[in-house]
């Protein structure tokens, strides 16, 4: 889909767009307070953020009531990789291979046992393939 190809939200707007993908539908108030969970940002920087986010088409907004209601309108798991897409080539020099390399072996993210479970599954249906 080439409307995927276009999509570059900045940091916050994936914390914004985090938060969506999480919640479904909410104001500027419940995204504001999530995000203050974790962070120091001004609720009119959000709703700043979040208005600028409604113009690139990241989100839809329902105006209908007082309380403006707002939504993720591009898919995570498609926003997800084509950032990794983007990261593999601009990074790793187009090789998947050492992204995986480099995410196992930091020690910063440690890999639990359950995830190398699935990881090795993963490889597994890859070489039957």
């Amino acid at each position: 889909m080439a409307y995927t190809k276009t999509i570059k939200p900045t940091d916050s707007e994936l914390e914004i767009l985090q938060v969506l993908w999480t919640k479904g539908l909410a104001t500027v108030r419940e995204v504001h307070e999530e995000l203050s969970k974790t962070k120091d940002a001004g609720y009119t920087t959000t709703l700043k953020l979040m208005q600028i986010m409604h113009e690139k088409g990241l989100v839809k907004r329902d105006d209908s009531m007082r309380t403006h209601i707002y939504q993720a309108s591009v898919n995570k798991e498609k926003t997800q990789r084509h950032l990794l897409n983007r990261m593999i080539d601009n990074l790793f020099g187009g090789s998947p291979t050492q992204l995986v390399i480099q995410a196992l072996g930091d020690d910063h993210h440690k890999t639990s046992p359950e995830e190398i479970e699935k990881i090795q599954a993963l490889l597994d249906n890859l070489k039957k393939q």
